[in-house]
């Protein structure tokens, strides 16, 4: 019977040439195993995310020509790996030359056409255009072909029959969102199936999402269990951006046997091939399914992403700012584990408004990680800044008055922030031969709470995809899990939230930030996360008909705790939609790039415009109601 390897490999965006000797490589192996067919990921050779790249048409025929490399490989084996497929005599929709996403089946040195197609390879049919996904901008889909030769996708989509030891086996191949095909206007899995292939193969280039693999095991097992036939699954792992947001791929490539069970994982960030003998396979005991809590999976996610990037732009050592509070304590445990104690500096800069109880939680959180440490006050410069600027003529010259600014206690804030990041932290990364970081979490960037060139500053913004409530979990995990004792003192944990920017901030006075995290991270969660998002009419109706908790799914009671009346909950609702639409957005354009684990993370996974707040009719004529009862 077949022996199938999948090669779960480590895939470079653009650079053609280590990805080909990665396959290359993986293929030898693979031969020494005595395996008949290996399978590599979607776009294997390329890499996915690349931007315009793929309008560089060198780019493309080096693509092509280590393609060539490959094919050349497939002596006594079958390769099947993800290419880009270029007709260099047609054009794109956008007058450039025309691009194929394409899955090439080699075997002895030659390519195998798929039964029905009029390439000697798979041309991916369903194109992803949302989240990350920018497909209909470079590939030339299945779909439009069928229509330019005047026939349908049903006609083209047929098996690749590769004749192995003497026998023909007919393989349904699918590339990654081909797999996915429930709000489509066809399933190419459906119509490949009517050919009744003996397994399918779907090669994949998918980052990895919270739950999106156990979502993937429930639509593969099932579509492996009704065509009756297994299906194995192979993805990528690695780091890819699209300059804004970068995301982690996990690999986790499966096998599923006929039954739809899952029979083989290859390890989450890891390099791996996997041999399958098809003749054991459906007599393969079911791999038990994970219990890890979601939180460990962020962690490895966050883990990996953010190694892998300092190892792409060669960071050897990082800056932190800690301030006493969760989320600069979660970072600078994270990073100490990624690039050691020696390397992490860790800077507290305290005000006059920062409390002896930050200020001794900092240093505990150093001596607990053994890292660099050291405390720059900042009272002084600042003083010295609000100083020079308010003392400082301003010349009107078009008839010579002057006059003085006014620094105001919010002003002062910024300049604190400012102070921070601009001056201490930019110098020290600088002295120290690194970067500083951003802090920032999911529920701060969703409305804007961070000072521009203060706070928000920073090379990486690694737990920007994170709500508060996951900050904390992952504070907790890392404590029990990660490192087995308390690295993350209890103290920061218990303490308030606060910026500690002002007296109203006072943190031994139980002040802290005006963001109520166990209602606010639910609500901004459903700005950003829902499927179809939330805007206020929406909020409102649910106001209205008593059940804002639970399609938020936060915590019962916060709603009547927080907001004891209408107006309270609606000049709340106001507030934060108009800074999410407003300032926040101008914040979160000039932002690092983030490090997504979520279903949406900020960035170009989620687009969006300048065009400020807008609140719609059926929102007012709601918003009058509630308010005159």
């Amino acid at each position: 019977m077949l022996k199938i390897a999948m090669g779960q490999m480590e895939v470079i965006p653009g650079h053609p040439d280590q990805n080909t000797a990665k396959i290359l490589a993986m293929i030898a192996d693979a031969k020494a195993q005595s395996a008949d067919i290996v399978i590599f990921p979607e776009m294997a050779v390329p890499g996915y995310l690349l931007g315009d790249t793929w309008e560089q048409s060198s780019f493309l025929k080096d693509c092509e020509s280590y393609g060539q490399d490959i094919i050349a490989a497939s002596a006594g084996i079958t390769v099947i790996f993800g290419n880009i497929a270029v007709d260099w005599s047609k054009k794109n929709n956008d007058g450039r030359v025309r691009k194929y996403n394409a899955l090439f089946t080699a075997q002895n040195g030659k390519l195998i056409q798929p039964d029905n197609m009029p390439y000697p390879y798979v041309i991916k049919t369903l194109m992803p255009n949302y989240r990350e996904f920018d497909d209909t901008r470079h590939f030339f889909s299945l779909q439009k072909l069928a229509r330019e030769l005047g026939t349908t996708p049903d006609q083209l989509l047929s098996p690749v029959t590769v004749k192995v030891k003497g026998q023909h086996y007919r393989i349904g191949c699918l590339l990654c969102e081909d797999g996915w095909g429930d709000n489509y206007e066809l399933e190419p899995f459906t119509i490949l199936g009517r050919h009744k292939p003996d397994f399918f193969v779907n090669i994949s280039a998918s980052p990895y999402t919270l739950g999106k693999n156990d979502k993937r095991n429930r639509v593969f097992g099932a579509q492996a269990q009704q065509a009756d036939v297994p299906l194995f699954y192979v993805n990528a792992i690695g780091l890819q951006n699209n300059g804004k947001t970068i995301y982690t791929f996990d690999g986790s490539s499966t096998a599923y046997n006929a039954q739809g069970h899952v029979v083989a994982v290859a390890p989450e960030y890891q390099e791996n091939l996997a041999l399958i003998d098809m003749g054991q396979i459906d007599k393969s005991k079911p791999v038990d399914k994970s219990t890890e809590k979601d939180i460990a999976h962020i962690y490895r996610a966050l883990h990996y992403g953010v190694k892998r990037f300092l190892e792409n732009i060669h960071m050897k050592k990082v800056v932190i700012g800690i301030s006493g509070g969760i989320d600069s304590a979660v970072a600078a445990a994270l990073y100490a584990k990624i690039v050691g104690p020696e390397n992490l500096l860790l800077v507290n800069m305290p005000s006059v408004f920062n409390s002896e109880t930050t200020k001794g939680l900092s240093q505990q959180l150093a001596n607990n990680l053994g890292c660099q440490y050291m405390i720059v006050p900042i009272q002084q410069s600042v003083d010295h800044t609000v100083d020079q600027l308010e003392h400082t003529p301003m010349t009107y010259l078009t008839d010579g008055s002057t006059t003085n600014l006014s620094v105001s206690s919010f002003v002062t804030e910024n300049i604190q922030a400012r102070d921070r990041s601009a001056r201490v932290l930019a110098g020290a990364a600088a002295a120290f031969g690194g970067g500083f970081t951003c802090n920032a979490n999911k529920a701060e960037t969703t409305v804007g709470y961070s000072t521009l060139y203060g706070d928000q500053s920073g090379f990486l913004a690694a737990l920007a995809d994170l709500w508060k409530h996951q900050v904390y979990a992952l504070a907790y995990y890392m404590n029990e899990e990660v490192y087995g004792r308390e690295v993350v003192p209890q103290g920061i944990i218990d303490i308030v939230p606060s910026a500690e920017l002002s007296n109203a901030q006072n943190v031994d006075e139980g002040k802290g930030d005006p963001i109520k995290y166990p209602y606010h991270d639910y609500l901004f969660r459903a700005f950003i996360e829902r499927w179809e998002k939330a805007a206020p009419q929406d909020i409102l109706e649910w106001y209205a008909a008593g059940t804002v908790e639970e399609n938020l799914g936060c915590e019962p009671g916060l709603i009547a705790k927080y907001f004891p009346t209408a107006a309270d909950f609606i000049a709340d609702l106001e507030r934060w939609w108009n800074l999410f639409c407003g300032m926040a957005i101008a914040k979160r354009i000039q932002a690092p790039p983030i490090l997504a684990v979520s279903r949406r993370a900020y960035g170009f996974d989620h687009r969006e415009a300048q065009n400020g707040p807008y609140y719609t009719r059926r929102y007012r004529e709601l918003k009058a109601q509630l308010l005159n009862k």
